[in-house]
């Protein structure tokens, strides 16, 4: 009797295991129909029922996990791709998927290590490169994302997205790099070179100018300052000062070639196109890659007339076989407002090498043979031929090198001004060359007119920046970051209502994003209306670090308007760096004095006025600089 019972429930058992296995591939293949017909819920659920059945099946339980990620449920989709990667760790998709949504759901950090693990699992796939940029991205570890984006670009040039997010690591890494160096070395002639180039830029000739007659100053500085200078009085009309800063750059140590091209560009405005023409040789033969990247600087404000006859006289010279072929093409190109590529012969690289060491190549201004010399600095590690080779690539538009030579180099000098100076104008390049590409793969893209929107927003063009961002906004309706450029954008138009109605859209869609909160809380502001902006202004403390000073000087001013005087004290105090006209300082004198203390409130007046009267002056200067003064003017 007893030996039936165990004969019957083994094969009552028998049974029921036979029809868990029919059930289980049942199961499966519904699961893999809905798959196919992108059906993902449903797909899910049949997974589900699945691993209840079979838990010990890795792929199984990532089966499950990519279901439940296309479905977007993504702290599912971590917990079933977590019991797949504990069942087996060294499966791919797993890894790959954790890393993904684990970024998804903002927690970069925990993604980096199943992130680092798919790309030793499967070299040749560039997703987890492309998804740990991202993660790094959100660390704010901007050199280690660019270096992710950078594999990816290498791999697929065609992948769009990644030089879009190339660019912006760099420019984020420019941002961070910048913020430090004025933090720490303000006073540095570095840093003020860096400020002048960028007033240089604005048409602020004037202050440029004084700013770079304070580096020249300084027993240490970057090359061609001199020659610089020269091509901002170029700007001014100023050729006799002009032709002195040349002057000045050609007997300076380092050489600097961008003295010659400007000697040229004084010749050609002299109607001597033959004597410009050969001091343009001359450089082009000692370095050629310089007078290439530095073309525009020759052309950039020249007159029309003078512009047309040295574009006839090029064509004239060409055609009699009188200028080199790679000379022509890089002027013509030039010219044309594009940026070109120098046809260098190895002959003509041969017969420039020298037998100099790379010190002597750098200060005679053999910027190829210098970085020629010093490259093998990347293994060696040496700081002095590190240095040379971040300068010397950088001067011969070797951008990539120069940014890979200068992160060396700042892994052993973390505090040189001038390793963060390198690497900023470097990197600064790379971003701009990423951007441009991704412009080229894909012209009409929403990203594309957010671009161009900022790029208005930072020349004052409001109007044009509004039909860019609204070309993005109807390219891709209910973006957040297309919706913060329209409200930005009328925000800055003075339209209060459009802000506050394109912002309410965009936290509709981020109501967290802390730019949105801070450009709400603004426009509430302006309408006088504080107790409305205020929470908007607590979630704009989340910015970045930047941002925080103008964002405390705006709570400082809602809590001084109802009433909660030391509260505001505290945040004007912290909001004083961001006080570009005085008023955050004259708003903590009256707090002051109504708590009754004079002493402070008289120092606070008297920053005040010194604020005041550096903006006095600096829209003097800007007038000056907008109205120039020439020998060409109507009297």
């Amino acid at each position: 009797m007893r030996l039936l019972s165990l004969l019957l429930a083994t094969h009552l058992a028998g049974a029921s295991q036979q029809q868990q296995n029919a059930t289980f591939e049942s199961l499966l293949v519904t699961a893999q129909r809905a798959q196919a017909s992108n059906d993902y819920q449903n797909a899910a659920t049949a997974y589900k029922k699945a691993v209840r059945i079979r838990p010990d099946i890795p792929e199984l339980w990532a089966n499950l996990g990519l279901m439940e990620h296309e479905s977007r449920d993504y702290s599912e989709a971590i917990q079933s791709f977590e019991h797949a990667h504990r069942l087996n760790p060294s499966l791919y998709v797993p890894n790959l998927f954790l890393g993904i949504d684990l970024v998804q759901t903002n927690h970069p950090k925990a993604a980096i290590r199943y992130l680092l693990t798919a790309e030793k699992l499967n070299s040749s796939d560039i997703e987890p490169h492309l998804i740990l940029g991202k993660a790094y991205s959100s660390l704010q570890e901007f050199k280690l994302a660019a270096h992710e984006f950078g594999l990816v670009t290498q791999s697929d040039p065609n992948r769009s997205s990644a030089w879009f997010s190339l660019g912006i690591a760099l420019l984020d890494q420019v941002e961070s790099d910048a913020r430090k160096m004025s933090e720490e070395a303000p006073d540095s002639p570095y840093s003020k070179a860096l400020f002048a180039e960028a007033l240089t830029s604005q048409s602020r000739y004037l202050e440029a100018v004084d700013l770079y007659k304070n580096v020249l100053a300084s027993p240490s500085q970057p090359p061609c300052m001199h020659a610089v200078l020269g091509f901002v009085y170029l700007k001014q009309r100023d050729t006799a000062k002009a032709a002195s800063e040349f002057e000045a750059a050609q007997s300076a140590t380092p050489r600097c070639p961008l003295a010659g091209i400007g000697q040229a560009r004084l010749r050609l405005e002299a109607d001597d196109p033959d004597g410009s023409l050969k001091l343009l040789s001359q450089e082009w033969e000692r370095n050629p890659e310089f007078v290439e990247i530095n073309s525009l600087f020759f052309i950039d404000g020249m007159s029309q007339e003078h512009l047309s006859g040295f574009s006839a006289f090029l064509v004239r010279q060409h055609e009699s076989n009188q200028i080199p072929k790679g000379l022509f093409e890089v002027f013509v190109s030039a010219l044309k407002g594009e940026s070109s590529h120098p046809h260098i012969s190895s002959e003509q690289i041969v017969s420039a090498q020298s037998a100099n060491d790379p010190d002597d190549d750098y200060m005679r201004g053999r910027y190829r043979q210098c970085a020629d010399h010093t490259m093998s600095s990347l293994d060696t590690k040496a700081p002095n031929k590190l240095r040379l080779l971040t300068v010397c690539s950088f001067l011969i538009g070797d951008y990539a090198l120069s940014s890979r030579a200068g992160a060396e180099l700042t892994e052993i000098l973390p505090q040189s001004v001038e390793v963060i100076y390198w690497s900023i104008r470097a990197n600064e390049k790379l971003a701009f060359q990423a951007l441009e590409q991704y412009e080229h793969l894909e012209p009409a893209s929403e990203r594309t007119h957010l671009l161009l929107g900022d790029i208005y927003v930072q020349r004052e063009r409001y109007d044009d920046a509004l039909d860019e961002y609204q070309k993005a906004s109807n390219l891709a309706p209910g973006d957040p970051a297309a919706l913060l450029g329209l409200a930005s954008a009328y925000f800055r138009n003075a339209n209060i209502p459009k802000t506050i109605e394109n912002a309410q859209l965009a936290l509709g869609k981020a109501p967290e994003d802390p730019e949105i909160n801070l450009l709400m809380g603004e426009a509430w502001m302006a309408r006088h209306d504080f107790a409305s902006a205020e929470p908007f202004l607590k979630k704009g403390l989340q910015a970045k670090p930047q941002m925080l000073p103008h964002v405390h000087a705006l709570l400082g001013r809602v809590f001084a308007e109802t009433g909660r005087d030391q509260e505001a004290i505290k945040e004007l105090k912290l909001g004083v760096s961001s006080d570009e006209d005085g008023s955050v300082h004259y708003q903590l004198a009256r707090l002051y004095r109504k708590s009754g203390n004079a002493k402070d409130a008289t120092v606070a007046l008297e920053e005040m006025r010194e604020i005041q009267e550096r903006r006095r002056a600096n829209a003097v200067i800007a007038f000056k600089d907008s109205h120039p003064t020439t020998l060409d003017d109507e009297p």
